[in-house]
């Protein structure tokens, strides 16, 4: 929790319009910046603060995911991102981000059971994908889709039941794999697959995503576990867009399906979770190895309006720590699967070396994010472009619904009510139509 501001934690602002001076209070959190309360600050002063983007404010109090773009920090419930993804399975980190701690083998071992229980959709939810044209874009289903489960599971949709609230995010966390499995499968014309209670959760999703009757199926470990790592690497990532969107959906009281539902329409935006779709755009654009010469030339010159995609993140300033996770990940799934002669592949390993040792992208710490290297691995994999942005989803849905859970239980929540800065026209008399010109 925040810690009280004494005397010496203040911040005092002077209004030079009248000379008066006015004391804020400055909150201490358990790390990072200290945060200056301004909630008093219209009453003392008449005027709000402006802050496009929020990039400077701070809506919540949280204690689940911490950032240090300057280091390179990412911290789940205190534990880091790269030991996470090293040492731990997703449904492991899904338990911790939910409870705010790591399970012990009983707990791990009853929260799978959990999982696997609440695996499959009701089956008139099937019914739903014939509604949508063949060619729907996969987000466009799983939106649509999630927010539907609204309608069929009455008995967690509650927010003041605390039993009802762990009984939805146990929903969520169980169905979207099939749910977005589905919306593959109905985009490829196959049969859906249903959920097999033998395999772990990356498995279970591999298998229903490009299994068929005709044959089994057999996991390749090694994919499975890039699957798994991929998973736990998009799990939550602090206040971003989707996630700031399902709190504010939530704060209004919206049932937790309707708020996931909204959290994913805000990921699909191509500056969030489209950038590694963006990605592998970038790289059909590019063509050939033998044309980057001519793009990083382009990327250098500040008169060009050429950007890659991929490279830099808005928040880490320093290597984002899960694109070393990946990175590793993504060199593993190209050797096992012997991938050779592939173009894309091609450009995107030869962008990645000279990020790595060209001194502009050094010196501007333009290194490869994680969007990069999972448009590629995706992309090995056999996923389509069109499913990169439903992975991400799946992935955060847990960091949504614990970031979700969290605010329904924070006695200081509200809902959720921006202030404007208002340039439009004052007030004006009314003109009758016949005297308009």
């Amino acid at each position: 929790m925040t810690q009280p501001a004494d005397k010496a934690d203040t911040f005092t602002l002077t209004d030079n319009r009248t000379g008066k001076q006015v004391i804020l209070p400055v909150l201490k959190g358990s790390t990072g910046p200290d945060v200056i309360d301004i909630r008093k600050l219209y009453a003392e002063t008449g005027c709000f603060t402006y802050d496009p983007g929020f990039t400077s404010t701070g809506s919540c109090e949280s204690q689940i995911t911490y950032i240090d773009g300057d280091e390179g920090i990412l911290l789940h419930r205190g534990y880091a991102i790269d030991d996470l993804a090293e040492h731990a399975t997703f449904p492991e980190v899904c338990f911790l981000l939910l409870n705010n701690h790591l399970p012990n083998a009983k707990e791990k071992e009853d929260f799978e059971n959990i999982l696997r229980r609440h695996s499959m959709v009701h089956e008139q939810l099937t019914r739903f994908y014939s509604g949508f044209r063949r060619d729907a874009h996969p987000m466009a289903i799983l939106c649509g889709v999630t927010g539907a489960l609204s309608a069929f599971y009455h008995d967690s949709t509650d927010i003041d039941d605390p039993v009802q609230r762990k009984i939805a995010a146990h929903r969520l966390i169980a169905k979207i794999p099939t749910i977005a499995a589905m919306a593959y499968k109905y985009s490829a014309g196959q049969p859906f697959m249903y959920p097999r209670n033998d395999l772990s959760y990356a498995e279970n999703f591999l298998y229903m995503t490009f299994g068929t009757p005709c044959e089994p199926y057999k996991v390749n470990p090694v994919l499975s576990k890039a699957m798994d790592k991929i998973f736990i690497l998009h799990a939550d990532h602090e206040q971003n867009a989707s996630t700031s969107t399902v709190r504010l959906a939530g704060s209004s009281g919206a049932n937790p399906f309707a708020c996931i539902a909204a959290g994913i329409a805000s990921l699909w935006g191509p500056a969030h979770g489209g950038a590694n779709e963006a990605v592998l755009n970038m790289l059909e654009e590019i063509g050939s190895v033998d044309r980057i010469p001519e793009i990083v030339r382009r990327a250098k010159d500040k008169n060009d309006n050429f950007r890659l995609m991929g490279f830099g993140h808005r928040v880490y300033k320093n290597y984002d720590p899960r694109a070393q996770v990946m990175r590793k990940t993504c060199h593993e799934v190209l050797a096992e699967l012997g991938i050779k002669d592939e173009p894309l592949l091609d450009i995107a390993m030869e962008l990645e070396k000279i990020a790595l040792e060209d001194d502009y992208f050094v010196q501007k710490k333009l290194y490869p994010n994680v969007d990069f290297y999972s448009g590629i691995i995706l992309k090995a994999m056999g996923f389509p472009t069109s499913m990169f942005t439903v992975l991400f989803a799946l992935a955060r849905t847990v960091g949504w619904i614990s970031q979700w859970k969290e605010m329904i239980e924070d006695p200081q929540q509200k809902i959720g009510r921006p202030r404007q800065l208002y340039t439009g026209q004052t007030k004006r008399d009314f003109v009758p139509l016949a005297q308009r010109g």
